[in-house]
């Protein structure tokens, strides 16, 4: 999906809003492993991921990572907190793969909020939706077996199984890399 598709897809701009946006965002390639914030730092841009796969996650005082969320094609990807308090970030976010991107700053996604209710709407729309997916992947991990939270995960990134590190896969899903391949197996 394109970011055009994705923004008329949650609002009907004009064809005039939509060009205005557009300009204000900046297409960025990005290496398989690139990191496009570590943790401390104030996330400073929004992305959307037109082409790859990336992933948030925190380490723990032993120095492992957990994966916090995976961000696919056609959605945004930032540390959300950080991003809309400019303040820093727990995460780090990480391209899984090379990737294509369009950035836009904090400043001028401000500019656009003042400059068009639509984008108003916009952002609401798509605070609600990243909203519930949080709250899905939180009863995901209190209410059900690790079983189910693999399947809504594969139903969420239904390819994910090919192109991401089992590693990170289980730490997402809140079990051990050994559950993981059991479930995996019993598949």
């Amino acid at each position: 999906m394109t970011l055009e598709d994705f923004l008329i897809s949650y609002v009907s701009f004009s064809q005039e809003e939509l060009n205005d946006i557009l300009e204000n965002f900046t297409k960025i390639e990005v290496a398989k492993n690139h990191l496009l914030i570590k943790e401390g730092q104030v996330c400073k841009n929004i992305y959307f991921i037109e082409e790859g796969m990336g992933r948030s996650y925190y380490l723990k005082k032993d120095g492992k990572e957990v994966t916090q969320w995976f961000f696919g094609e056609g959605v945004f990807m930032s540390s959300a907190d950080s991003f809309f308090k400019q303040s820093p970030s727990y995460y780090y976010l990480e391209a899984l793969d090379d990737s294509v991107l369009y950035s836009i700053s904090y400043g001028k996604i401000e500019t656009l909020l003042a400059k068009y209710h639509k984008m108003e709407t916009f952002v609401r729309l798509l605070s609600i939706d990243m909203l519930a997916k949080v709250a899905s992947k939180l009863n995901a991990i209190q209410f059900q077996t690790a079983r189910e939270r693999y399947d809504y995960m594969n139903s969420e990134f239904p390819d994910i199984s090919y192109r991401v590190p089992l590693g990170h896969i289980a730490s997402y899903l809140g079990m051990t890399q050994e559950t993981l391949s059991r479930i995996r197996h019993q598949a």
